[in-house]
């Protein structure tokens, strides 16, 4: 009788821990239960990364519908490319929707904001980082943390400085037969200058000169300029890739 009364007991409880488990786990599958998630997708120096956007939307101040629209998302450069956005992080909230933190190119310089994930393409990723060195004149690309090279470079005057802060490469195209004040390659950044008027937006650009005796020093109207040889290192083989982060110090 007594090991009849045991079994039973036993047999008792485990059910109720097997149901608990059960209720547990439908609980964490449940919609909306799921605890938020942070993922950092870029440290701008070793490891970044970058999407092309499939649609218009609002970039916001923080992830969520309700927070201010500070900017909207272009599909487009001024020059007629396919935007780049550089990714910060992703958030995904406890209903399952996931936000985007990106930096905004455009004027002020400097701004971030939040948009829906699917307002994104594909994630891509680069290991490089590119250094403009106002004060010593001189660029500096790296790979996975590692220099691999460097140029002597012709930055802004004092009168329309090169703008520091932390951008990123948006484009890059052959230069026009005509146009040897730009040399044979340009990589447009999201970096704007401080000409508003200046023209396609006054996007700071990295190009060639015709002008080569003024490099290294402080020529230009903002954009970095470099001897035609080593703009042309730069577009060959993929060394300066679309979505390289460019520190401007």
């Amino acid at each position: 009788m007594r090991r009849a009364l045991i079994c039973a007991l036993s047999a008792c409880l485990l059910l109720a821990f097997s149901s608990g488990t059960a209720l547990s786990a439908a609980a964490q599958r449940r919609p909306g239960s799921a605890r938020p998630s942070t993922r950092v997708l870029s440290n701008e120096r070793t490891d970044t990364r970058w999407a092309n956007p499939l649609r218009r939307a609002l970039i916001r101040l923080a992830p969520s519908e309700r927070s201010k629209a500070i900017a909207t998302v272009k599909m487009h450069t001024e020059l007629g490319f396919a935007n780049v956005y550089l990714l910060l992080a992703q958030w995904t909230s406890r209903s399952g929707h996931t936000w985007v933190h990106l930096r905004v190119p455009g004027r002020p310089n400097g701004r971030t904001g939040w948009v829906p994930r699917s307002a994104l393409g594909v994630y891509h990723v680069t290991y490089r980082e590119l250094v403009v060195d106002r004060a010593q004149a001189e660029l500096r690309l790296y790979n996975h943390g590692h220099l691999i090279w460097h140029a002597p470079i012709g930055t802004g005057k004092p009168s329309t400085p090169t703008p520091a802060g932390h951008f990123w490469i948006r484009e890059e195209f052959r230069v026009a037969p005509g146009n040897p004040s730009y040399g044979p390659y340009a990589f447009g950044t999201s970096d704007y200058s401080v000409l508003a008027d200046w023209p396609d937006g006054g996007v700071i650009g990295i190009h060639g000169t015709d002008e080569p005796w003024l490099i290294p020093g402080h020529p230009s109207h903002g954009c970095i300029r470099l001897l035609n040889a080593d703009v042309s290192w730069l577009a060959q083989d993929g060394r300066l890739p679309i979505g390289t982060p460019v520190l401007v110090r």
